[in-house]
């Protein structure tokens, strides 16, 4: 019996494999293309009405639904369904930045003595509670540019019985200039400095 030529067989399989294996690293993480990671600033400018305090503020860790509590930059085109930016990413997690953010406002403000995160153990006269409610870039319907949504919800908390004295809703909107993700993350920037800017002007008034 005549032997057949196996080389031909086996180069097939070899290639075959190759081509697999390269198929399959490309939807695995940290085989692609690295997204890009982008940051928020806090806010710097305040109103000069605001008084300068002698009490200890603890800003809490903000809580948010799992589509939000993640470093991925939420996108809607409609109101049932959440998507992600595939090549962009917040340099953390939506929650621990903006927590970051708002500590880093009320220094900015330099109207308080001491301010710092729950973690850092700051025995506290008050501590700030808050919700992240919205934190995606809506588009509407046939539009290519999208509008930045940030909501937080805050709570103030007086300490140490955790009595709850004032609670409001902060929310803002800001149309980027363009689709790009530049002018998206900008968007974002001036919306949460909208926030931001609120959220410390109320909590200095209301606890003073």
């Amino acid at each position: 019996m005549k032997k057949r030529n196996l080389l031909p067989l086996v180069l097939w399989a070899v290639t075959a494999v190759a081509v697999l294996s390269q198929a399959g690293c490309a939807g695995l993480p940290g085989m692609g293309t690295p997204a890009r990671l982008y940051m928020l600033s806090p806010k710097s400018t305040f109103s000069e009405k605001i008084p300068v305090v002698k009490w200890q503020l603890v800003v809490e860790l903000p809580v948010a639904p799992s589509g939000l509590a993640t470093p991925s930059i939420a996108l809607t085109r409609d109101p049932i369904q959440l998507q992600y930016y595939a090549d962009a990413r917040w340099a953390e997690r939506a929650p621990q930045m903006v927590q970051t953010l708002i500590v880093e406002s009320f220094e900015n403000s330099g109207k308080i003595i001491a301010i710092g995160r729950q973690a850092i153990g700051l025995r506290s006269d008050f501590n700030l509670k808050s919700d992240l409610r919205e934190f995606q870039a809506e588009y509407r319907k046939g539009l290519s540019t999208p509008t930045a949504h940030v909501k937080i919800n805050a709570k103030l908390i007086k300490q140490p019985r955790r009595q709850i004295i004032a609670s409001k809703a902060f929310e803002a909107r800001v149309e980027a200039d363009s689709g790009s993700m530049g002018d998206i993350v900008r968007a974002f920037d001036a919306a949460l400095g909208k926030v931001l800017r609120r959220i410390v002007e109320w909590t200095l008034t209301t606890a003073s």
